[in-house]
């Protein structure tokens, strides 16, 4: 297995891994940085103005902008936004400078744990059951793909799925 000096979450939308990360750095004495936290500190605006604004094109450019820059720290555990894996470049410098580990969770639990949330651009318009079947249809060989370890997050509190994490670092 590769070293833990960095571990990236990747993952659908609601999987955890904003909550798990926190966690998890808080265990490894790591830094903790979100893609999606990022991009709003260096714009000053939120992730659904963006869309609004720019469209999913003008954010995905700025998210391979950060990935690149964030995932070349050292000592960092990192959550990335759900549709980070979508470009080739951000999948090869996740799989390449860290321990890439997939939070797996349902489309189902996906819905209940997005439901309240307005900050979900890609669920604004339409059905989202789906939205997020398509999007996992679309991202899931992608996670897969650069993925050291894939946990299952269906039901599970933040601590047990961070602490399966660490027993398998």
């Amino acid at each position: 297995m590769k070293q833990a000096q960095n571990v990236f979450l990747i993952g659908p939308m609601g999987s955890g891994k904003s909550a798990v990360g926190r966690q998890l750095a808080r265990v490894l004495h790591l830094t903790f940085v979100d893609s999606d936290d990022e991009i709003e500190a260096r714009t000053g605006v939120d992730i659904p103005f963006i869309f609004e604004k720019e469209g999913e094109e003008g954010f995905r450019k700025r998210e391979v902008k950060v990935i690149a820059e964030l995932s070349n720290r050292d000592a960092v555990v990192l959550a990335t936004g759900g549709g980070a894996v979508m470009d080739a470049d951000s999948r090869s410098r996740l799989g390449a400078r860290g321990f890439v580990v997939y939070l797996y969770t349902t489309v189902e639990q996906q819905l209940s744990r997005t439901q309240k949330g307005r900050n979900r651009p890609l669920l604004g318009n339409g059905d989202r059951d789906k939205i997020l079947e398509a999007l996992m249809k679309t991202r899931d060989p992608l996670y897969r793909e650069i993925a050291d370890l894939v946990v299952e997050t269906d039901g599970r509190k933040v601590r047990a799925v961070a602490q399966e994490i660490l027993e398998r670092l």
